[in-house]
């Protein structure tokens, strides 16, 4: 465990949290955001794509999930990703690992499926000693604690990967080829999972877990993410991709 995590986890027994504002710090006594902060958490609510749950214009499955189907059954996510849910999610993954029970009660509040198991995205040895802790763990572990849904250790992460925010749409899912596999067939063979995770931008991170989950035997996937890319950016960067390839 790390120096940082060590010190962020001594200032949250010191400081309770629900003083200060989660996003810009200031003093609060309703909740864990500041009126201001608490309007640019934008929930996911209204028009979503049926198939990832991504916010879109109209309740309608967006282009993405016509042209190619999510092997997952369906996606849900509690908040957009942008603005105070950006700010937030970063924190999160940066040693706050305290926003597990904020995000696990707005995920508990979602209509979920009826589900055998909670699942999460592994990491490798080396990336969770580097940041302490892994965070879809800690949220898996919430949200198991608010559904009644028993948490699964049915991933392990075989190799380093680059950062997938570095990464073009393809080039993000040919980077996961080979990196996870599952720890034990029997544990997910005939089960329906619901995996856990904290961002949906292009859904590969998914994907490829969702593969090799259907692959060792699992019944079917669903997803739950605290936040997602709103369909309209996911096609600009769809466009962006195209004019790559064009050069």
């Amino acid at each position: 465990m790390n120096i940082k995590f060590i010190k962020k986890a001594l200032t949250d027994a010191l400081f309770p949290r629900d003083f200060t504002c989660d996003i810009c710090g200031i003093e609060t006594f309703d909740g864990n955001l500041c009126p201001d902060c608490k309007k640019t958490v934008i929930p996911n609510n209204g028009a979503v794509c049926p198939e990832c749950g991504r916010r879109t214009v109209r309740p309608e499955i967006c282009l993405e999930c016509k042209a190619e189907p999510p092997l997952f059954k369906r996606g849900y996510s509690a908040l957009v990703y942008q603005d105070g849910a950006q700010i937030l999610i970063s924190k999160f993954k940066n040693g706050n690992g305290y926003l597990k029970e904020y995000f696990a009660d707005l995920l508990a509040a979602k209509d979920l499926p009826k589900t055998d198991a909670i699942v999460f995205v592994p990491m490798t040895k080396k990336s969770e000693r580097a940041r302490g802790y892994n965070q879809g763990k800690m949220l898996a572990t919430c949200l198991s604690e608010r559904i009644g849904v028993p948490v699964l250790k049915a991933f392990e992460k075989v190799k380093e990967s680059k950062s997938q925010k570095t990464l073009g749409i393809k080039e993000r899912k040919n980077n996961l080829d080979g990196c996870f596999k599952v720890i034990d067939k029997n544990a997910i063979s005939g089960k329906t999972l619901l995996l856990v995770d904290d961002v949906l931008t292009t859904g590969a991170t998914a994907e490829a877990l969702t593969k090799t989950a259907l692959y060792a035997g699992a019944k079917a996937v669903f997803l739950a993410t605290v936040a997602s890319v709103e369909y309209t950016v996911i096609k600009k960067e769809n466009a962006s991709d195209v004019k790559k390839a064009n050069k």
